[in-house]
């Protein structure tokens, strides 16, 4: 698995970056979060070894995990990285975005209806950002999406946004001041999921987790095990 931060900083966007830990882990490095720098990894997809051959091999490639692929800050930047992303054919970039209402505004002029190697992952944590999103989403002439609720901090139905979406993943917050992930919410969302034959996935429990009416304070590096644990991932076959 590969990553790909060809900037990085980034601003709260909605209530699903309250506790968002790339704020958290600036802080302990004394970096302000809020400065969207261009990094020294920017050709890191193109950098090739003397005999020719690009140092990142074929496969998956993790693109702003630490910022929004659409932020406005790096504008000045996007078409560039689009250059290199079509240059890598052979690699598959996937990048998360709450800005989903700005990605016609981003797209390079040769977009089509998508280009083949890239997911588009809308992120979405209540009602209210679901509709929104998920509504623009829909429409997008994108020829892979993925719904991201996570960090979820209330029940959502996004039954009608699923048309056309590969995957969906659920996961909830992580941070001594949480809000609390009920596991019925996920089950819903899987409900949801299978009803309308798309794949689904439980990535991570929140610090305070509710199943069957009790609440459980989980350590942040069991989050995703537990989660695992439940085994209700859904995948199509």
């Amino acid at each position: 698995m590969a990553m790909w931060n060809p900037w990085r900083g980034c601003r709260r966007y909605s209530e699903g970056c309250k506790y968002c830990y790339i704020h958290k882990g600036d802080i302990k490095r004394n970096i302000k979060t809020d400065e969207i720098i261009k990094t020294k990894d920017f050709y890191k997809p193109i950098e090739k070894f003397k005999n020719g051959n690009y140092k990142i091999k074929s496969g998956t490639v993790y693109l702003c995990f630490s910022t929004d692929f659409l932020i406005e800050d790096a504008d000045k930047w996007r078409r560039e990285c689009w250059d290199i992303i079509k240059e890598r054919s052979d690699l598959s970039f996937l990048f998360l975005t709450k800005r989903i209402d700005r990605f016609l505004k981003c797209i390079p002029k040769d977009w089509g209806e998508g280009y083949e190697n890239v997911t588009v992952c809308c992120t979405v944590e209540n009602q209210e950002t679901a509709d929104y999103r998920l509504s623009i989403f829909k429409e997008l002439p994108i020829k892979h999406k993925c719904i991201t609720a996570q960090p979820l901090i209330e029940k959502i139905d996004i039954s009608k946004y699923l048309k056309g979406v590969e995957h969906v993943v659920v996961g909830g917050e992580s941070d001594n001041n949480a809000r609390p992930l009920n596991y019925q919410w996920v089950l819903d969302i899987r409900e949801q999921c299978i009803k309308e034959k798309v794949n689904f996935e439980f990535r991570q429990c929140g610090t305070y987790f509710i199943k069957d009416g009790r609440g459980y304070k989980l350590q942040t590096k069991d989050l995703t095990s537990q989660a695992r644990k439940a085994n209700i991932n859904y995948y199509i076959k």
